[in-house]
């Protein structure tokens, strides 16, 4: 399956690697490396990761302490948000709403 982010979710994952960027050099494509490392393991094993409401899901970074937010369909991954898992939530689900979102493919 193909992953598609939502545009606030992609805004995250750039923000994030620009973030760990500027604490040490490449560690920003590390955090991207790993991020796409988790998409690898949601798209083998959809379904077992932690259940947030229904069918939306939390697999969580393994390095990083981030979470990719995602809803599986039958045909894609479709990434909600790349969540820091140490500061305040930002609201997510407001997002399922429009899911509709131009994607941002790899």
């Amino acid at each position: 399956m193909r992953a598609r982010f939502l545009l606030p979710a992609h805004q995250e994952l750039v923000e994030a690697v620009r973030y760990y960027n500027a604490q040490r050099i490449q560690l920003g494509d590390e955090f991207r490396d790993e991020a796409w490392e988790t998409i690898r393991r949601i798209n083998d094993f959809p379904m077992a990761w932690h259940s947030l409401d229904g069918s939306i899901r939390r697999c969580q970074m393994q390095r990083f302490p981030y979470g990719l937010i995602y809803e599986p369909t039958s045909g894609e991954i479709i990434i909600i948000a790349v969540a820091h898992l140490h500061q305040e939530p930002r609201d997510w689900r407001v997002r399922l709403k429009s899911t509709t979102d131009k994607p941002n493919p790899r």
